[in-house]
């Protein structure tokens, strides 16, 4: 018996250091996961030579192809012509221009054009990572909510008020919310987390636009914010949050219960029950050294708590 206690005890001694070793590496593990894929949906959209052109890729050539393009336009007088492009809420509602919706985006000033090359540098490294993590439909459909959220928004606002915008700086922050969502303890600049830098940014940005008064701005940047770090979190990709998880309980799909039939007891194989315990969350196991304990979906998560205190049971 007092063998038996032992072996529990060591077992549990083990599972337990295995858990701890994995969140103490936590942040070191994710830190090496840039360039890693995590979803079966990704795969590059073309190659060029050796090097793979994914969508982040192919967004950026687009961009950056508007940005020439309006350069040129005024540069010859033409620049009139990107009126018609940038989304104005009355232009939708008296003229039924619903391109606006989608082009404003693409028009980018030629004043700005040195922040511009900044935001696609952005664009390209952290909008590739988060492609690699959710898979490239999703990351198209990410990209679509951003750029059509907002200005549904101001077409709406755009009863009360006229509203227009131009350019995409909302937007791609919006994939560096993302991108913090996902990984919110990698170090970036000066050694400072992603989550932080992330929310330094977002203060920086709303105090900028409520000393301006900017109301329809501000409501695009926050509508941004909050549609990327809710479509990482419905993809159970993002931290866990208390009263998140109590949210999508209460308006969650209720579990529905099935009559199962009793089996049959099937023969003893010889395997005890701490060896199947430890079988079982194995697995778990090498997925939180692997990907970190983020990574886990709450079914494995409250796998891991329920094995656990069974292992804790049995050695008392």
């Amino acid at each position: 018996m007092k063998r038996f206690i032992l072996t529990m005890n060591e077992r549990l001694r083990y599972v337990e250091s295995r858990i701890t070793l994995a969140q103490t590496q936590c942040a070191a593990l994710i830190e090496n996961m840039f360039g890693v894929t995590t979803s079966d949906d990704y795969r590059p959209v073309a190659w060029m030579g050796r090097y793979p052109v994914d969508v982040t890729t192919m967004l950026v050539g687009v961009h950056v192809a508007a940005a020439i393009l309006a350069a040129i336009l005024v540069a010859f007088g033409a620049g009139s012509i990107l009126a018609y492009l940038q989304f104005d809420s009355g232009a939708v509602w008296s003229g039924g221009q619903l391109w606006r919706l989608f082009t404003y985006a693409f028009v980018h000033a030629p004043s700005g054009l040195l922040w511009f090359a900044i935001e696609m540098y952005l664009l390209f490294v952290f909008g590739r990572e988060v492609e690699r993590f959710v898979g490239r439909r999703a990351y198209i459909s990410l990209y679509l909510v951003l750029l059509i959220t907002p200005a549904a928004l101001l077409t709406i606002w755009g009863l009360w008020q006229r509203s227009a915008i131009a350019g995409s700086p909302a937007l791609h922050f919006g994939i560096f919310v993302a991108f913090a969502t996902i990984y919110p303890r990698v170090e970036l600049f000066l050694r400072i987390m992603a989550k932080w830098i992330a929310l330094i940014l977002a203060g920086v940005y709303t105090f900028q636009l409520l000393a301006y008064h900017a109301w329809s701005d501000l409501v695009v940047v926050w509508t941004s914010i909050g549609a990327a770090f809710l479509f990482i979190e419905l993809r159970g990709a993002g931290p866990e949050f208390a009263w998140w998880n109590a949210l999508k309980e209460r308006f969650g799909p209720r579990p529905k219960y099935h009559i199962v039939p009793k089996t049959r007891p099937r023969p003893s194989s010889g395997r005890t029950e701490a060896e199947d315990v430890y079988s079982s969350i194995d697995p778990i196991l090498d997925k939180i050294s692997k990907f970190g304990i983020g990574s886990l979906t709450p079914g494995e998560r409250r796998q891991l708590d329920r094995e656990r205190e069974r292992l804790l049971k049995k050695s008392e």
